[in-house]
């Protein structure tokens, strides 16, 4: 599961830099923590989506997807077929049982970029995360955790319906 994530300023310097186009003054997305049902910057294209998944018939939000079973679950089948993303972040955050906040980043690079699909809806387009089970680290602190891409899997998540 992930609850909540954060882009620090070199974060946002390398998203600035990946989408060159993007002009920064329209955006209202800037460095710090991202919660559900706020704006983020997420690989598309130049498109701010809101975090978190709203259903019809059903309250709440639904801000993870679990990548086992996301092609069986109507509420994500057309997303994980034509609407992949992005969410480019510095680390992410999850709380253990003594409800204390444990941070998690990629000891290799300053950047995480976590798998997501998004939809359209009237307002804001929404997004939500691809969760997997844990890693060694995470395993103590969560049994779910993002499912994290390598910078060379970005351009193919995106682009590659097949897989």
């Amino acid at each position: 599961m992930c609850g909540r994530y954060f882009v620090d300023n070199e974060m946002w310097r390398e998203i600035r830099k990946i989408c060159k186009q993007v002009d920064d003054s329209k955006l209202r997305v800037t460095a710090g923590d991202v919660r559900p049902t706020d704006l983020a910057l997420v690989l598309t294209g130049t498109e701010q989506m809101q975090w978190g998944f709203t259903q019809q018939y059903q309250e709440g939000l639904l801000i993870n997807a679990r990548a086992e079973t996301v092609l069986s679950k109507p509420s994500f089948r057309d997303s994980m077929r034509h609407c992949r993303c992005v969410i480019p972040a510095a680390g992410f955050y999850e709380w253990n049982k003594d409800k204390e906040k444990v941070t998690f980043t990629m000891p290799e690079s300053k950047n995480l970029y976590m798998a997501g699909i998004w939809q359209p809806t009237e307002n804001h387009s929404q997004f939500t995360i691809l969760t997997t089970a844990p890693n060694k680290s995470m395993r103590p602190v969560h049994d779910r955790m993002p499912l994290v891409l390598k910078p060379e899997e970005i351009i193919p998540w995106i682009q590659d319906w097949d897989s």
